[in-house]
């Protein structure tokens, strides 16, 4: 895999995409005829600036709301409460006439390449729906046109544009969801765990080809995933979610090198490392327990009953997300300490 973008994103600039304070809950029908509905917290009060040009990595384990978050953003999923702010302008809950023509500018890549693809469809009308959607003042020539360019840039061959969704890879699969989430040429994507279905060899060109994009066409992507090895290449800047909840934000050298959060320390400490001898020797953090339900998390800090270092005030106080440093921001009682 090539190496992040070069060009790191000035924070001197106005962000792109502001959240602020946002949750989603569900409500889940509760148990018996009169019981009152219950209430899944899969957001819980996440606040995050995006600015134009960056990556902003999302990890954490597997029902930490992370595609939830994304798709919040997007207003795919309502929010519960808080802001979502797209180039200043709050958009949650506007209306559809509003939020159209935004959705030139927010597109997403899915987990699954092939189930995100309609099956009845030729890919050169999936890759192309979102133009006659958007720009309906367009010929169909020049649609094609258009297409055909998208096509060769993402990899494919041109003259496979009347093939059909089963005809191709999986790798294949999600150069297609890739081009038709270009072809508006917007400017933020969210990419919901898009390699995390691949084969590793495919994931470093999938990878490689969307930081190409990024530097062509000044992209802003958030970049949700479970593998931090990958996230370390792609990211400037790294935010580690549980339950729901930030537990830390910092930029991509400085999470790894000193991380602050006792989570981010037991996920950075799970990766492998290349090296067998360093693998084998290197200090190894186990976290005891299962995850939480949503429906009732722990009190204070959400994480305090896998937490090694939890004390009584983990329990009564929900400890805020504050600065350690200019680039690093933590969710934790003790950071100093641990």
């Amino acid at each position: 895999m090539t190496a992040i973008n070069p060009n790191t994103p000035k924070k001197d600039s106005s962000p792109i995409l502001s959240v602020r304070d946002l949750k989603v809950h569900f409500a889940i029908p509760g148990k018996g005829l009169f019981a009152p509905d219950r209430q899944l917290k899969a957001v819980d009060g996440v606040n995050f600036d995006l600015y134009p040009g960056e990556t902003l990595g999302v990890v954490g384990e597997s029902g930490c709301g992370k595609s939830t978050l994304g798709r919040a953003i997007l207003q795919l999923i309502a929010p519960t409460e808080g802001k979502v702010a797209w180039l200043g302008k709050d958009i949650v809950g506007a209306p559809h006439r509003e939020m159209q023509p935004l959705r030139r500018d927010l597109q997403i890549i899915f987990q699954d390449p092939l189930a995100s693809l309609n099956p009845r469809m030729t890919i050169g009308e999936i890759i192309a729906e979102p133009l006659v959607t958007h720009k309906p003042e367009l010929g169909k020539e020049e649609i094609k046109a258009r297409v055909k360019r998208m096509m060769a840039r993402v990899g494919l061959l041109p003259q496979m544009i009347n093939r059909y969704p089963h005809e191709f890879s999986g790798g294949q699969c999600q150069r297609i969801g890739i081009a038709r989430a270009m072809i508006l040429e917007p400017k933020l994507i969210v990419c919901d765990e898009p390699v995390s279905a691949l084969d590793v060899s495919i994931q470093a060109q999938i990878v490689n080809l969307l930081q190409e994009l990024q530097r062509e066409f000044d992209l802003s992507l958030i970049f949700i995933s479970h593998d931090l090895s990958i996230v370390r290449h792609i990211c400037h800047r790294i935010m580690v979610l549980y339950l729901g909840n930030v537990m830390e934000l910092a930029d991509r050298d400085s999470i790894y090198a000193a991380p602050k959060h006792p989570y981010t320390k037991a996920l950075i400490s799970a990766v492998p490392i290349p090296d067998p001898e360093i693998e084998r020797n290197k200090e190894r953090i186990v976290l005891t327990g299962d995850l939480p339900s949503p429906l009732s998390p722990p009190s204070g800090c959400v994480f305090r009953t896998r937490c090694p270092f939890a004390k009584d005030q983990c329990a009564r106080e929900t400890p805020k997300l504050e600065h350690v440093s200019s680039n690093q921001e933590v969710a934790c009682h003790f950071h100093e300490s641990i």
